[in-house]
């Protein structure tokens, strides 16, 4: 058995199109219908270039197989961040400012890597790396 990868991350929200119009502004994921029985009232999924659904985001009434309690807005529990590998870091430092997003930088010299750390509509603290980028 392997981990070939992250395959998505799920966001529970009371603020279903304002987190979908967020990861589609900054990333530029595409937002699609979730599958049945899912509906587009209480899911939505955010696709990636390769129509990867990356980021699953739910209404508070959607249907769980696990279900849990789930505050939105408040911090994440033990998670701390999501982090996704990225390119374009100009192109996100300028949609950011444009957003008038909180976003706080850093780099990590040793592996020439720069990153961008901001929160969602959610609070959900996001990572964005861009290697040699």
């Amino acid at each position: 058995m392997n981990v070939e990868a992250l395959d998505h991350v799920n966001i529970i929200t009371d603020r279903l199109d304002e987190t979908a119009e967020f990861y589609g502004n900054l990333l530029g994921l595409v937002r699609k219908d979730a599958p049945p029985p899912l509906t587009p009232q209480t899911a939505t999924w955010m696709f990636d270039e390769q129509d990867r659904a990356i980021i699953h985001i739910n209404s508070l009434d959607c249907t769980r197989t696990y279900d849990r309690e789930v505050t939105p807005g408040e911090l994440t529990g033990a998670l701390h961040h999501v982090a996704l590998k990225c390119k374009g870091y100009e192109e996100v430092k300028a949609r950011l400012d444009a957003m008038e997003a909180d976003y706080q930088e850093n780099l990590v010299s040793a592996i020439n890597l720069r990153q961008i750390f901001t929160p969602d509509p959610n609070n959900v603290l996001l990572e964005l790396n861009f290697f040699a980028d």
